[in-house]
């Protein structure tokens, strides 16, 4: 699909991977209207909505008019071990994650799905392309990330049958899976932690740039035999343990 002269819902577009996503389709001719709970890039572009409230997403996925593409972006990454020093983990922080990252996700594809199906079809058949940001904790989890790992390994697990249910209309459905990336989350940590991670990446041994992730969506948003995968981006890391 053509990015030039279409509109793309990015949520958590303020900061990080989805703002990379959404200087990569203005960059493109296309359009880019942003959902993010916080002030970010273009404060003008960004409609401020919470990604598991169903009536504020419909409202963001509204205000696109014909929307055509997806990315979700949207996430948190909180660490808890499941026996912790004062006890058994929160089950309120658990849901939580799993709110937001999972069914956040979801809510974000249902509604963007319904409003694609009413696209007029290009010449390859194509109404809409939806791109979600799993995490390589999906498939390798550490120590801490039980939580997370299962949210996205939930992302992961859906992107198939959704990719299968919505070819009839023409939506393809490809999630990406990242590595260790520079985003607003690690410019938090120490400059010495930050080149400890990035070395542990066997080539580059560096930390992905957001500008990286956003290539790649271009290229899944570009290419029709893209659909129903998961793509890691990682650098061919596997997370240790801790």
């Amino acid at each position: 699909m053509r990015i030039e002269g279409k509109t793309a819902l990015i949520t958590g577009g303020g900061s990080g991977l989805g703002a990379a996503a959404a200087r990569m389709i203005e960059a493109a001719g296309g359009r880019a209207i942003l959902v993010d709970l916080k002030p970010g890039v273009d404060e003008a572009a960004i409609v401020t909505a919470d990604v598991t409230d169903p009536n504020q997403m419909r409202a963001a996925v509204e205000r696109c008019g014909p929307l055509h593409i997806l990315i979700n972006c949207a996430g948190i990454a909180p660490a808890a071990r499941v026996v912790g020093r004062e006890g058994p983990a929160s089950l309120d922080d658990f849901s939580r994650v799993i709110r937001i990252n999972l069914i956040g996700t979801f809510n974000a594809i249902r509604l963007a799905a319904a409003a694609m199906t009413a696209n007029t079809p290009n010449e390859e058949g194509e109404r809409g392309v939806i791109i979600n940001t799993a995490s390589v904790a999906a498939f390798d989890g550490q120590i801490g990330q039980a939580a997370y790992a299962a949210s996205k390994g939930g992302v992961v697990s859906m992107t198939l049958p959704i990719a299968r249910e919505l070819a009839r209309h023409g939506i393809r459905v490809v999630t990406i899976a990242p590595g260790i990336f520079d985003t607003p989350m690690m410019a938090a940590m120490p400059e010495q932690v930050r080149a400890s991670l990035g070395a542990s990446v066997p080539f580059p041994p560096r930390l992905g740039r957001p500008d990286e992730y956003a290539q790649l969506a271009r290229q899944i948003i570009e290419n029709p035999m893209l659909n129903g995968t998961t793509i890691r981006l990682d650098g061919a890391i596997r997370m240790p343990p801790k």
